[in-house]
């Protein structure tokens, strides 16, 4: 029994010198103990470690863009979507400019604005629907009964403009009443040198003054016209201010002239009003009229003459016209035409298809007309 105590008591008190027979002699270290554990978990937490750094790095190199770039689905969207959208809204503006600037073609400006305002008070005083301003290209239009000289439609009449060919009326009209027929005109080297429309007058040669008014009127020439400006005055400069002073005479009061021919001059100006009471005057003189009418005249000395009004093809009830062109007054045109007994005059300034607005202007103005009488 007391061997059995013995024992008993040396096991419960002496586990700690059992550790150094146990360890072989080697000294009793608490490391030594946990060591094999330390190791086994020091084999497994590496991974952690990596875990937790890699989701650390996530979550810095996020914002990055170098970092960023490298995730498979962040590549497509920068390199693919962002021209995109930048081309998009390149196409847009240029979509909305284009636009605008249609709009803004399309706005009316204020001279149309105001041209359509007196065309609509016109017509309404004539008790008729106003006129398709929109369809006519000229710049000034007046359509004028030609009887009493009332006004039927208007379109900035009385703004001034160059008057090309169309103030040869005047010319014409002054030789008509300074010269005789058989009266003899000596061309000039300045009269011959003048620019086309031309009948082509040789310097010193002399021509008959009704050869020349006639070439004037239907021909439109230049060449004539200062002829018989030298003719009757000494020069082309005394010859303008004669017709300035004779056009204000005939009911043009805002007509300047500063050359026979109707050449583009700094200071000349007509009307559309001028213009459509300087024919209506001109289409009361017999020999005036006469020539107006006619398609082609033959001169004395053999050369035929066309007139360059078309009308007289093309529209009905054209009586006489003039017509009249430069690159700074455009196409310009005044004449009178008669339908059913009843007449109007009609004048047109800076147009671009003149034929096509004069074909409608008429066809409205005996409109007016009819629903005026």
């Amino acid at each position: 029994m007391q061997r059995l105590l013995f024992f008993v008591l040396f096991f419960l008190v002496s586990p700690a010198l059992l550790t150094p027979s146990v360890t072989f002699g080697k000294t009793a270290h608490p490391a030594v103990a946990v060591a094999p554990k330390d190791k086994k978990t020091s084999k497994k937490s590496p991974p952690r470690a990596k875990s937790a750094t890699k989701s650390t790095v996530r979550v810095k190199s996020a914002p990055p863009p170098k970092k960023t770039s490298k995730h498979k689905n962040a590549r497509p969207a920068v390199a693919k979507k962002t021209p995109p959208k930048k081309t998009e809204s390149r196409k847009k503006t240029a979509a909305r400019q284009s636009t605008v600037k249609k709009r803004t073609q399309a706005r009316p400006s204020t001279r149309s604005r105001a041209a359509s305002i007196l065309s609509t008070a016109a017509a309404a005083r004539a008790g008729s629907e106003p006129a398709p301003c929109g369809q006519i290209s000229a710049r000034s239009v007046m359509v004028m009964d030609a009887a009493s000289g009332k006004p039927l439609f208007e379109k900035m009449a009385d703004n001034p403009r160059q008057p090309a060919s169309t103030i040869k009326i005047v010319t014409a009209m002054i030789a008509l009443e300074s010269l005789k027929k058989d009266d003899q005109v000596t061309a000039s080297r300045h009269a011959a040198d003048m620019p086309s429309s031309k009948i082509f007058l040789e310097p010193g040669a002399s021509y008959q003054a009704d050869d020349l008014i006639s070439a004037v009127l239907l021909a439109s020439a230049n060449d004539a016209s200062v002829a018989l400006a030298e003719k009757i005055a000494g020069s082309e400069d005394k010859f303008a201010r004669l017709m300035t002073l004779s056009a204000k005479m005939w009911g043009a009061k805002n007509t300047i002239c500063r050359t026979a021919s109707g050449l583009t001059e700094v200071g000349q100006q007509s009307t559309a009003r001028d213009l459509a009471n300087l024919f209506r005057f001109a289409m009361q003189h017999e020999s005036f009229a006469q020539r107006m009418q006619e398609k082609y005249i033959e001169t004395s000395y053999g050369k035929r003459l066309r007139n360059h009004n078309r009308a007289l093809w093309r529209i009905d009830g054209a009586v006489g016209g003039k017509t009249g062109y430069t690159v700074a007054a455009r196409q310009t045109y005044v004449g009178k035409f008669t339908r059913d007994g009843q007449s109007i005059v009609v004048a047109i300034m800076g147009s671009e298809s003149m034929w096509a607005d004069l074909a409608k202007l008429v066809e409205y103005g005996f409109q007016l007309k009819q629903k005026s009488s």
